[in-house]
Order: C-alpha cells, then structure tokens, then sequence
C-alpha cells in the first residue's frame, strides 16, 4: 500500500474524493429532499441591501450565508431576510434551522432571533470560534 499526500492537488483530484463520499452516501441521502434558495431586500433604488441563501434539507432549514450591505445595517434587514427564510422553510414542512457563525461575525444577533448554541469550536481557524446554532420553527397551523 502507498499512502501519498499532495499539497497541490487538482481539481480533478478533489472531485475524486468528493465523488468517492457522494457514491456511498447516496443510498442513505437520495429520497431526502435538497432544494437550494435565496431571498433578497432590495432598496429604494432597486439595488440588492442584502440577502440569503439557504437550502432546504430533508426537514431542515440550512442557512447557509446571509449578509446585509454594512450601509444598511441596523434597520432590520437581517431580521427580516430570516423571517421570510424560516417562514419559507416552515410552508416547506420544515421543523428546525441550522446555522453557524464565527465569533467576529452575527452570535448575539442569532441569539436575539430565538437561535440556541449547540457547539462551539474555539480557536478556529487560528484564534477566533465557530459557533453551531439551532433553532425550532414553530408551526401557526393546527395539525
């Protein structure tokens, strides 16, 4: 056996691998539902002030990137860019949100939204933290 490692792999190389993992997950992944998405609020202009995307991922909501032009920050756009995601997500049949977030990044923010902290990896990459975060969306309907 040779084990060989290459600190400039390809993009075929890379590909080989993630095609590797892909192949024996699929059994367990394949009826499971994967609907990417996004949502933007745009300004007076017409210009985008910010925006999200996330996938829909089996029952949950993945939030996966959201920003908010730094001139509009502070008027709620963040907030609301969530809302509409978890209100798109709950009308989906989702139960629950996932998201993560550095320590330089939205922590308070997610927490003031209803998030709860779930893990936290510290000192990552170098000297910041990660921070794992849920969230159960609550359904108006009456099942």
């Amino acid at each position: 056996m040779t084990i060989e490692v290459n600190p400039n792999p390809t993009p075929e190389e890379i590909q080989s691998v993630i095609d590797g993992v892909d192949r024996h997950n699929k059994p367990h992944f394949e009826a499971i539902r994967s609907q990417d998405f996004t949502c933007f609020v745009y300004d007076n202009k017409g210009e985008k002030s910010g925006g999200l995307y996330g996938e829909l991922w089996g029952d949950w909501l993945l939030v996966k990137y959201l920003w908010v032009n730094p001139k509009s920050k502070g008027n709620g756009l963040g907030r609301e860019l969530l809302q509409q995601a978890e209100t798109f997500a709950l009308g989906k049949g989702c139960h629950s949100v996932f998201l993560d977030t550095y320590s330089f990044q939205a922590k308070p923010f997610y927490e003031k939204q209803g998030y709860k902290v779930q893990m936290t990896l510290t000192q990552y990459p170098v000297s910041d933290a990660r921070h794992y975060l849920t969230k159960a969306l609550i359904s108006q309907r009456s099942d």
